[in-house]
């Protein structure tokens, strides 16, 4: 007990000066996805593409960056929900109350698996697909305001080193 005691009393540099909890690697990535991802969003609210009921409710912030995840791990051909699950970083759970939110939506649907008659695929509904298209447009119109925010070169500094970090 009095080793805990004696460290908390004593003056260290890194109890002196904390600001690098605000700058470290971790967390501007952290803002930086959280930016672009809410971008991403607003683009797709306005997106011609989106039905209008889609659009109201990403427009009024109903939709999440938590249901982007399903966009970007859906599979075009469908994945079951524990493959969708690991690819999010998700329980099952979590993500079986994303999906069961999304079909209510009209974005996915559960159908049998052709490769094996007890399990279910998530797959996307042609409502989805459109849904998928403002996706993709909207990626690429959030990566173009980035990189004219930060100029091409850091732009693909950023991008390069990203891609070699996350694999």
């Amino acid at each position: 007990m009095s080793d805990l005691h004696d460290f908390s009393t004593q003056t260290s540099p890194l109890l002196q000066d904390d600001r690098w909890r605000e700058t470290h690697l971790g967390r501007l990535l952290g803002h930086a996805m959280r930016r672009f991802d809410e971008r991403v969003l607003h683009l797709m609210a306005g997106n011609e593409g989106v039905p209008l009921a889609l659009a109201n409710l990403a427009a009024r912030d109903q939709i999440s960056a938590a249901h982007v995840h399903i966009t970007r791990h859906l599979r075009l051909e469908g994945s079951r929900l524990t493959e969708l699950a690991r690819a999010a970083g998700m329980s099952k759970q979590a993500m079986g109350d994303l999906v069961d939110q999304c079909a209510a939506w009209g974005l996915v649907q559960r159908e049998a698996d052709p490769l094996d008659a007890r399990a279910r695929r998530v797959v996307f509904t042609p409502v989805g697909l459109a849904w998928l298209q403002a996706f993709q447009d909207a990626v690429a119109q959030a990566e173009a305001e980035f990189r004219e925010a930060v100029g091409k070169d850091v732009a693909t500094v950023v991008a390069l080193g990203l891609e070699a970090y996350a694999h």
